[in-house]
């Protein structure tokens, strides 16, 4: 079996994927604004696959309580309007020709805690995904260690950096999340 290699970038690669799934995953939470990365965990049947939105229509933001989706092909109009009924973002499509008007509705006290609520469930994940990687990280540098390719001293040092990477990564995750609470308590 050869040696196991580390590499702190590496780690600090797959830590900020965590953080930058994590802001995707907020990206779709709804929160009485009309954003149009609300739209992106729907997917649309389209010649005989499913599609995401984005590769069948244009989303856009007239206004700050509207979406505005126009299809690039006439026929996968029924298909959009029936992805959008269908997905459990509670929004009622209405259809003129090729374009389809999204009204974001308000949301109400329990609505708005029910998001905070999945948004922290979301950032929870992500830290553990942050944790998994500093986990695989000291791995690699104990066994190093233990086959003699690196000091003790060096393992020790590695390991701090690989914490401070994960209290970063954390920290990161944190501030992502504080910003998102804030904006869906926001009336």
């Amino acid at each position: 079996m050869a040696t196991p290699e580390f590499d702190l970038g590496d780690i600090k690669r797959r830590m900020q994927g965590a953080v930058s799934s994590l802001s995707k995953d907020l990206g779709s939470l709804r929160t009485g604004r009309a954003t149009p990365s609300l739209l992106d965990p729907i997917q649309v049947e389209a010649y005989g696959a499913s599609m995401p939105m984005a590769q069948v229509a244009t989303v856009s933001v007239p206004e700050p309580r509207l979406l505005s989706i126009s299809v690039w092909d006439r026929s996968m109009v029924t298909n959009v309007e029936k992805a959008i009924r269908e997905s459990d973002l509670g929004l009622n499509p209405m259809t003129e020709g090729q374009t389809i008007r999204l009204r974001i509705p308000e949301m109400n006290e329990q609505r708005r805690k029910e998001m905070v609520k999945v948004a922290h469930k979301y950032a929870e994940e992500a830290r553990v995904a942050v944790r998994h990687v500093r986990r695989d990280g000291l791995d690699i540098l104990k066994k190093l260690e233990k086959d003699g390719a690196i000091s003790q001293d060096d393992e020790k040092r590695q390991a701090g950096d690989v914490q401070k990477a994960t209290d970063d990564a954390i920290g990161e995750i944190d501030g992502v999340l504080a910003s998102k609470e804030k904006e869906i308590m926001q009336i």
